[in-house]
């Protein structure tokens, strides 16, 4: 994984697919950061509420059984309205995508994206900057 952006940050990953799970908790591991992990909005926001000073980034997929990313965004910003929040989907329409942003999102990235990419959009949230 040469020449990707590094950090020490803790993300929390929200996905409910196993083999996505693995892959970004392996990759980001390697690259240095911690990784807490998520199957479904509902776990994210309660995860998120007893760790809020711990959790840098969350990197959320949209499309979740028991709460959806939309709704699990909103909750976890209302616990910390200064959550960065990395959305993530294959699913959702750019109407959708814009409200997310316009609410306070940092990004969003469509699936499927390169390892590369997720590093450097995650690398860009964690030092303030957004991607639109």
């Amino acid at each position: 994984m040469e020449n990707l952006p590094e950090g020490n940050e803790t993300i929390l990953v929200v996905d409910d697919h196993d083999d996505i799970w693995d892959f970004l908790s392996e990759a980001l591991q390697e690259l240095g950061y911690s990784v807490i992990l998520a199957e479904n909005g509902l776990d994210a926001v309660e995860i998120y509420r007893e760790n809020p000073s711990q959790i840098d980034l969350v990197l959320l997929d949209m499309i979740m059984p028991q709460l959806n990313g939309y709704e699990a965004f909103k909750q976890i910003k209302e616990i910390d309205p200064n959550a960065k929040v990395l959305l993530s989907s294959g699913f959702v329409s750019g109407e959708e995508v814009k409200n997310l942003l316009e609410a306070g999102a940092q990004g969003f990235l469509a699936k499927p994206h390169r390892l590369a990419t997720m590093a450097q959009a995650i690398r860009t949230i964690l030092d303030g900057g957004t991607i639109k």
